[in-house]
């Protein structure tokens, strides 16, 4: 073992597992060092709170220079947008800093992965600083929502990292996707990967207060929580389809696949606008939270275009005007239907659906 400084940072200790990192480091600064290691490119981030050293776009910034690398929290490492000794006070983005914890760019295959992590702390802070460095190639377009979407983490174009084990609690992000963005843009020639993950008290002004998959995206979500995340917090676009949106939004020409999930007590569970979305062993319950935009009824699914749905638990309304939710092949509002504080579903057959902890 042997260890290489800077005075500026402290100490990081490269080892045979890979780069072991420390509250007192610059993250960044190690994720570049880690960039240029072919042999090596796995990065330990040890037990504590990481946050901003200045404001900009990203806490972490990784793009096509960086993949492959591995980031992986020891312990449960706190990922921050929020700084309180940098931030205006007087801003309503206080205490954020940065318009992302994470920013996963353009050039991200599946070997890159983020696990074990608990992120937190945006506000919908935004800037455009920095732009060159954190997403070198120019000719890709960027706008709106590249900048003010996806609180915790935003991917982007030609994307498709591995998101595990994280916690995605506490961000807001204006006009979407407090808890995650994806934006492809119709670059599905990959699909980001989210499992075992919490998404927990996430908001945004318009749509996918938890996950919001913007035009032409793909992601597969299995075995992830979704409990208390609020959209249409503002009044956003003030026209449908973006008044009454989900804790999850999937836009048109976009997909989700989601196995084993468990959505309760959100804001409305999944609304999907573009018909090629499947749910698989899945449970919604309850999604019935009066918060954000009033006079909208709640929504367990809202499936416009309609959806594969099998296996699923539903208890609740469903929009469902192409009537793809089989009552024979899901079970519809059964009788007496009760979680466990783990968010288990009590009763007999139930053992597949929805998420479990640690598995």
């Amino acid at each position: 073992m042997f260890c290489l400084g800077c005075p500026r940072t402290g100490a990081y200790e490269l080892r045979e597992d890979g780069y072991h990192v420390f509250p007192s480091d610059d993250l960044q600064q190690v994720l570049n060092v880690a960039a240029t290691n072919t042999a090596l490119k796995t990065v330990l981030i040890h037990e504590g709170t990481y946050a901003p050293r200045n404001p900009g776009q990203a806490l972490i910034y990784l793009n096509r220079a960086h993949d492959g690398i591995r980031l992986l929290g020891v312990g449960r490492p706190v990922l921050t947008a929020a700084n309180p000794d940098l931030a205006d006070r007087s801003a309503r983005s206080f205490p954020a800093v940065v318009n992302h914890v994470v920013y996963c760019g353009d050039g991200l295959s599946t070997n890159t992965i983020l696990a074990h992590f608990r992120l937190t702390g945006a506000n919908h802070f935004v800037t455009n600083s920095l732009q060159d460095v954190m997403e070198p190639d120019r000719s890709i377009p960027k706008g709106r929502f590249y900048y003010g979407d996806g609180g915790a983490v935003k991917i982007y174009h030609r994307s498709y990292p591995v998101l595990r084990d994280l916690e995605i609690v506490d961000n807001y992000c204006s006009p979407c996707a407090g808890g995650v963005s994806i934006q492809h843009e119709g670059a599905t020639n990959g699909a980001v990967l989210i499992e075992n993950c919490v998404f927990r008290g996430n908001r945004a002004e318009v749509t996918g207060a938890a996950l919001d998959l913007l035009w032409g995206s793909e992601a597969r979500v299995v075995n992830c929580l979704f409990v208390g995340n609020i959209s249409n917090t503002g009044p956003g676009e003030g026209e449908n389809p973006f008044s009454n949106n989900g804790a999850v939004t999937v836009f048109p020409r976009s997909r989700v696949q989601m196995e084993r999930c468990t959505l309760t007590g959100n804001r409305n569970g999944v609304d999907e606008l573009g018909g090629r979305s499947s749910f698989v062993d899945s449970l919604f319950f309850r999604n019935t939270v009066k918060a954000g935009v009033a006079g909208l009824p709640r929504f367990e699914l809202d499936l416009q275009k309609g959806g594969d749905v099998r296996g699923c638990v539903i208890a609740g309304r469903i929009l469902d005007p192409s009537k793809s939710v089989s009552p024979r092949a899901n079970r519809i509002d059964p009788p007496g239907l009760e979680l466990s504080g783990d968010f288990v579903p009590k009763g007999e057959g139930l053992e597949k659906v929805g998420y479990r902890k640690g598995k």
